[in-house]
């Protein structure tokens, strides 16, 4: 089986404990030489301030590249414009360029009056600075406010047209969803790489409850499947054989890169990693 090249997604603390998971998670997952690691934004930005310190803390002690989210929510084009600026200044040229979700209790995505209306604008505000290199979201199951999932690959050639060069895909369950897809994209000619994004399931209920909010649709067997493990205490031997199952399908299938959803909990993701032979490099010091 061919080795993937993997990615990892984090999100930054927001107290003292959840900052020590965060660099015990940094420190577990860098020896597997991630092509990045992506630092998340919360809803509605409220996590704006924090993903730019993680960031900056990451580039500049973790010798990792790191790429930071960004997003259209709650911030006029020059606010959102400085970050991006301040970014490049720090030396971190890699975005995750999102609309973002709204913040809790709003019925949806409102823009602000003088801030981008959608991700394409950012897109091709970001790429006009020739600063970034540019990723962005995608949907195998079609997003909530998409008509149908035709209408996500449309708007994700439209993303790729306005200067992205690279899509991480939300999660899925089953690789056919993620092939499905793949087909779609060439179908209306999007030739840029497209990465598919994994997420070990640390936490049934709430991969389920997250499922459910963003649109991935759940098949019976595996919420049959998790029905079972849990009344036997298998949670986690049944998670890591489903991801590691999951991620051979899609490597088999002519998958190059895996991007990883770890929530800052990463034994589960290096133990699929290791299956996969994405190990830690050996390091020969001081031989003769």
């Amino acid at each position: 089986m061919t080795v993937p090249a993997v990615s990892f997604e984090f999100f930054p603390p927001r107290n003292i404990e959840a900052t020590f998971r965060l660099w015990d998670t940094v420190q577990v997952l860098s020896p597997l030489a991630p092509r990045f690691v992506s630092v998340t934004y919360g809803a509605g930005g409220t996590t704006r301030e924090l993903t730019r310190d993680v960031v900056a803390t990451l580039h500049k002690h973790s010798g990792l590249k790191v790429a930071a989210h960004l997003t259209c929510i709650d911030a006029t084009r020059a606010e959102t414009l400085a970050i991006a600026r301040d970014f490049a200044k720090a030396g971190v040229t890699e975005i995750v360029a999102l609309r973002g979700d709204p913040p809790k209790g709003d019925a949806g995505f409102t823009a602000h009056p003088d801030g981008f209306g959608s991700s394409v604008e950012l897109i091709e505000a970001l790429k006009a600075t020739g600063d970034f290199t540019i990723r962005v979201g995608a949907y195998p199951d079609a997003h909530p406010e998409a008509a149908d999932a035709q209408a996500d690959v449309a708007w994700l050639k439209r993303k790729f047209e306005a200067g992205a060069d690279e899509a991480l895909t939300q999660f899925f369950f089953e690789a056919e969803t993620f092939f499905r897809f793949r087909d779609a994209c060439e179908k209306a000619g999007i030739d840029k790489p497209v990465i598919p994004g994994i997420l070990p399931i640390e936490n049934w209920k709430g991969a389920l409850n997250f499922a459910r909010r963003c649109g991935t649709h759940v098949p019976a067997w595996v919420i049959d499947a998790f029905d079972k493990a849990e009344r036997d205490g298998r949670q986690d031997l049944l998670a890591t054989a489903l991801c590691t199952e999951l991620c051979s399908d899609l490597i088999d299938a002519g998958v190059e890169n895996l991007h990883f959803y770890t929530l800052n909990r990463p034994e589960l993701t290096r133990d699929v990693c290791h299956a996969l032979g994405v190990v830690p490099e050996l390091r020969l010091e001081n031989v003769a």
